[in-house]
Formats: C-alpha cells, structure tokens, sequence
C-alpha cells in the first residue's frame, strides 16, 4: 500500500528540520508543501520529485549523519557530472541519483 503523501511530507520535514526546507529542496512555494502536508492534492510531477527525494534521504540515511544526507544532497558530485543530486531530484533524473546512492554505498562498505 503506497504511503500518503502527508506522511511523506511530514517524514521529510522531520529530516530536514522543516517544511520550508522541503519546499526549498523541492524546488517549490513553502505554500504547496504545507498544503501537501495537510493533505491536499499534488500534481504528479511533483509527486514524482516527492517520491524521489524520500527515496534518497532514506538511502543515504542508512549511510549518513542527517547533516552530510542534506550535504550529500546538495553538493556538487562526480557521480552526476558535477551536478548537485537535488537537481538531479527536481528534475525527476532517478536513475542518476540511484546510480550515484550505489556509488556511495559501495564506496562505504569498500
């Protein structure tokens, strides 16, 4: 059974301290999180981002200190051609961003 997108929501704004700073991860109005958040709707683009991004966090959580997911997140990396993975996740790239969470876990169990 899929996971509500509230619960997402309120999942990631725990990660990441705040809602705002999922909007600002997002790529989004801080507006249409809280809305999210309250269970409103969300288009499917979005949703898709959403999806992405809490895949990631949890990838790298099992790997990370909450500090270096979020610097993980947003720091340039070799793996994305020297793009930052949350652009990579605002554009719906998840097989980029997959690739270079295995990358990461193979270089940390090595």
């Amino acid at each position: 059974m899929p996971v509500a997108v509230a619960q997402k929501v309120s999942a990631l704004a725990e990660d990441f301290g705040s809602l705002r700073r999922v909007a600002d991860a997002l790529g989004v109005d801080p507006s249409q999180v809280t809305r999210w958040a309250q269970g409103g709707g969300i288009d499917a683009k979005n949703a898709a981002r959403l999806d992405l991004l809490e895949l990631a966090v949890s990838a790298l959580a099992r790997l990370y200190e909450p500090t270096t997911v979020g610097d993980w997140l947003f720091g340039l990396n070799p793996m994305l051609a020297d793009r930052r993975p949350i652009d990579a996740i605002r554009s719906g790239d998840l097989t980029s961003v997959l690739r270079a969470i295995q990358q990461e876990e193979g270089e940390s169990f090595a």
